[in-house]
């Protein structure tokens, strides 16, 4: 529980420091190139969900959804730490991943209503959806625990096959 707990603390101050950053160093919409034709940073604010999803809804609806889902999220991974943790410490670092990335785009959503994007990767004019450190902790602790997910059952397959 320890190392979930530090992962997921490490993910929300990183989150939050990156995000202090930008915000006090960009305007709304301003741009810069860090790797030319490839990636910039940037500023702007994310009112939906992945990808703007539900930005068009009223305020007050997405952030009693937004912070609902994130509690969810955040006790499921409570939950599943508890009772997966024990089996692989892989599980810790996936999930307090996870867990971060949850609560640093929450005190966003409370703090303005909205989400700090600025990570902006292209080719040419094809940009994927801006994100943050709170997003990429999501999508990595999804991913790694997938991964074990997948590692774990394989090697259950194969212990079955030797018996």
């Amino acid at each position: 529980m320890l190392r979930f707990l530090l992962i997921m603390l490490l993910v929300v101050i990183s989150d939050q420091l990156t995000k202090l950053w930008i915000v006090e160093n960009f305007a709304l919409h301003d741009s810069m190139p860090v790797i030319p034709g490839f990636f910039n940073l940037v500023l702007v604010h994310n009112t939906g969900a992945a990808f703007g999803m539900l930005s068009n809804m009223p305020l007050l609806w997405r952030q009693v959804f937004f912070v609902g889902v994130a509690s969810t999220a955040l006790i499921v991974m409570v939950l599943m730490q508890r009772r997966l943790g024990q089996q692989n410490p892989l599980y810790a670092v996936s999930f307090g991943l996870i867990s971060g990335g949850a609560v640093g785009n929450v005190i966003d959503r409370l703090k303005q209503g909205s989400v700090i994007d600025f990570l902006d990767f292209h080719i040419k004019e094809h940009h994927w959806p801006a994100f943050n450190v709170a997003d990429s902790g999501i999508t990595v602790g999804v991913g790694l625990f997938l991964l074990i997910q997948y590692l774990e059952q394989r090697a259950d397959t194969r212990q079955q096959k030797a018996a």
